[in-house]
């Protein structure tokens, strides 16, 4: 077994951002030089390959790897703009129920031989797609936005990590980062939405990254490139690449958008959770 690293994408509620992240998470390791594999959970509806402009090149599938109908490197989509970064797309035809524990055991074990960096894109809510996707993790970054009903749904899944995973079940605690999204100081001030410190506060999860409300993002999904890719410069581009050295546990403060200055103390607590 390879010293490869899984993380998870996670976050109870849908429209966080948790697809356009694991692909702005995933390219920027890549370019940091690792192995990478995307890998997209979200069966029935496959959004990544989209992100990643990778659409047009998907024949096989997750289902199809668990199934045995393909293996995994028939289904491994490589990406046309970084040789290191890897796709593996979820299936649009199947249903939730075609992913099995064992199945997805085996494939994350092979991922773990080819790769330095697994990172799984998990659907919304709390069912069987969603557990499955942070089951065989070794650490979880969850998404949440500055809103009072994200942040509960983010406390709920935080419950499950502690609980479903096999890290949790081996007597573990899995490591665990928060990501805020859709991040605009100015609603922040005029309490339209909540605080940094809020959030941080109401989840007790070291803080990895402030991802500002950004058309960047958008601009970048839509025409198939995650944005640490298509706009570098922008700051989205640079709060996803500040995230990607935390994670990879550089010590470093985290930028808050429209602040020069950055947090530290009790906002970043080191790797653990």
């Amino acid at each position: 077994m390879s010293k490869a690293t899984v993380v998870v994408v996670t976050s109870g509620k849908g429209g966080v951002g948790k697809t356009t992240s694991t692909a702005a998470i995933a390219s920027a390791l890549a370019k940091e030089g690792y192995k990478v594999c995307a890998v997209d959970f979200d069966v029935g509806l496959r959004n990544l390959d989209l992100i990643m402009g990778a659409e047009r090149r998907v024949v096989f599938d997750l289902v199809n790897v668990v199934r045995g109908e393909a293996s995994i490197k028939q289904a491994l989509v490589r990406d046309k703009k970084l040789n290191n970064l890897y796709l593996l797309p979820a299936s649009q035809t199947r249903d939730k129920d075609a992913l099995t524990d064992e199945g997805v055991a085996s494939v994350i074990n092979e991922l773990r031989m080819y790769f330095d960096w697994i990172v799984c894109d998990s659907p919304a809510g709390i069912e069987r797609g969603a557990t499955l996707a942070m089951r065989y993790a070794d650490e979880a970054i969850i998404v949440s936005n500055p809103e009072v009903s994200s942040v509960r749904d983010c406390d709920r899944i935080i419950g499950l990590l502690d609980a479903k995973t096999v890290v949790a079940e081996e007597g573990g605690r899995m490591p665990k980062h928060l990501l805020i999204t859709r991040f605009d100081l100015e609603r922040a001030k005029t309490g339209d939405m909540l605080s940094v410190d809020d959030v941080v506060e109401i989840l007790s999860v070291p803080l990895i990254g402030v991802v500002p409300e950004s058309r960047d993002v958008l601009k970048a999904s839509n025409v198939g490139m995650p944005v640490t890719v298509s706009d570098e410069a922008s700051p989205a581009s640079k709060a996803y690449v500040e995230a990607v050295r935390r994670l990879l546990g550089e010590e470093i403060p985290v930028t808050i958008p429209s602040e020069k200055k950055g947090l530290f103390g009790k906002l970043f607590k080191g790797r653990a959770a």
